[in-house]
């Protein structure tokens, strides 16, 4: 199953947040995971997260790789019934 990063918070409306991780997990100066975009302290938390928070996590990883100048994770969609 692979990790998804969606366009969007809006784009995450049914079931659970899925996590940003794409398993090239390496930490910069600043404690911000180069793969993701998501911050040592928002890896740790995820697990205790709400959807909210995940969903604007997931936002704010988004922009982090942006801001970074880190390719995207390619956004992909799981067929509906497949989990």
């Amino acid at each position: 199953m692979l990790s998804v990063m969606p366009s969007s918070p809006a784009a995450v409306s049914s079931g659970p947040c899925p996590s940003p991780c794409v398993r090239l997990c390496t930490l910069n100066e600043q404690d911000i995971c180069l793969g993701c975009g998501r911050t040592l302290a928002d890896i740790t938390g995820w697990s205790k997260m709400s959807e909210a928070d995940k969903q604007a996590c997931v936002a704010r990883a988004r922009d982090t790789l942006i801001r970074l100048g880190r390719p995207l994770p390619h956004l992909t969609q799981r067929p509906p019934g497949r989990a």
